[in-house]
């Protein structure tokens, strides 16, 4: 989840004139590195290998 915190210091790292889309991928990107964080705390993890092998077999 996003903190008021977290939210400021992006906004701060923005230049002096942004879009409004400019914002909102911003946010968006900052949103999903947080679900990220949150599913690798859970456990909700891929190894290396087994990608690698996910992709070996796409490409048979």
């Amino acid at each position: 989840m996003l903190t008021k915190e977290k939210l400021n210091k992006t906004i701060q790292t923005l230049p002096d004139t942004f879009t409004i889309d400019e914002l909102i991928d911003q946010l968006i990107f900052m949103e999903k590195i947080e679900e990220g964080f949150q599913e690798s705390e859970q456990g909700k993890v891929i190894s290396n290998e087994d990608v690698k092998s996910m992709i070996d077999k796409w490409s048979k």
